[in-house]
């Protein structure tokens, strides 16, 4: 998972003015008719989608995938017609969600759409999957109150809940992160990374595949300064560090963790602020 910071300014004012009046059509219909009018209305969201992948360089916001292969939904955090809480127990989730861009995530259809994982035959995908913490508060139509909600998915949009999740150096795993402290934290962690599929062996094996490439890298530029006889090549592969952990690289959370996981040197390779590129054009 990675940290998506939302940028209004990526959206044309024209698809922000059809959201807006979808969504005020949809406050004027009788409650029976809302579902048949969000269902006719798809193409409200769908719109919105390669503005939302301007947004995280065109990568999955769960997953990190960037494949070109791969179908990209508009994803509703919070399930626009029925949120699954548990197995057997669903309501009528957050139709009044349904056209909100802030509700959007930008996700793979593996992590979005339910499927069946081919090594454990478990299903993943989020589907319309919404838990919740016990005892948290459910928003409805009539008190819309998800901000006081207390979700089990984490979040790409909330810094601190990605930090929940890191990814394994030793065999490209994600997993609970260092902060993941506490039952509570650990739980979030662990049915995200179930719920978004992010197991699956073709991401394992693209974040192996990134890693692979990061500590060979690493180990060329070991070899070169200890022998102090090739600056050029030296600044050649630290700047290819560099790129390989850029918000924009594919699988850049499974190259920090080659290389924090490479001490003592690691670490001062990865990619700092000021290296961020500008957000695509």
């Amino acid at each position: 998972m990675i940290y998506v910071k939302r940028n209004p300014a990526l959206i044309p004012e024209k698809v922000l003015k059809v959201a807006v009046r979808a969504q005020q059509e949809l406050e004027a219909q009788p409650p029976e008719n809302r579902k048949a009018f969000i269902e006719s209305k798809g193409h409200v969201w769908r719109a919105f989608g390669r503005h939302l992948a301007k947004m995280s360089y065109g990568k999955c916001w769960y997953s990190e995938s960037n494949d070109p292969q791969s179908f990209f939904d508009v994803d509703h955090f919070r399930p626009k017609k029925a949120a699954k809480r548990a197995e057997g127990v669903e309501d009528d989730g957050y139709p009044w969600l349904a056209f909100s861009w802030e509700n959007f995530r930008y996700a793979a259809g593996r992590s979005n759409r339910l499927s069946t994982d081919e090594a454990t035959e478990a299903v993943v995908g989020k589907g319309s999957w919404f838990p919740l913490l016990v005892g948290s508060v459910i928003a409805d139509w009539a008190n819309r109150c998800e901000k006081q909600e207390t979700p089990v998915l984490l979040d790409p949009t909330v810094r601190n809940d990605v930090d929940l999740i890191d990814i394994d150096a030793e065999d490209g795993r994600a997993c609970p992160g260092m902060t993941c402290i506490g039952p509570v934290k650990h739980e979030r962690a662990k049915r995200s990374i179930e719920i978004y599929g992010l197991n699956l062996g073709n991401l394992i094996t693209a974040r192996k595949r990134v890693m692979r490439d990061v500590q060979e890298d690493y180990q060329n530029l070991m070899d070169i300064c200890a022998a102090g006889n090739d600056m050029p090549a030296v600044e050649r592969l630290r700047a290819k560090l560099r790129r390989a952990t850029l918000p924009s690289a594919p699988y850049s959370r499974a190259a920090r963790a080659m290389l924090y996981s490479l001490l003592p040197y690691g670490p001062h390779f990865c990619a700092q602020p000021e290296d961020e590129p500008e957000m695509l054009a």
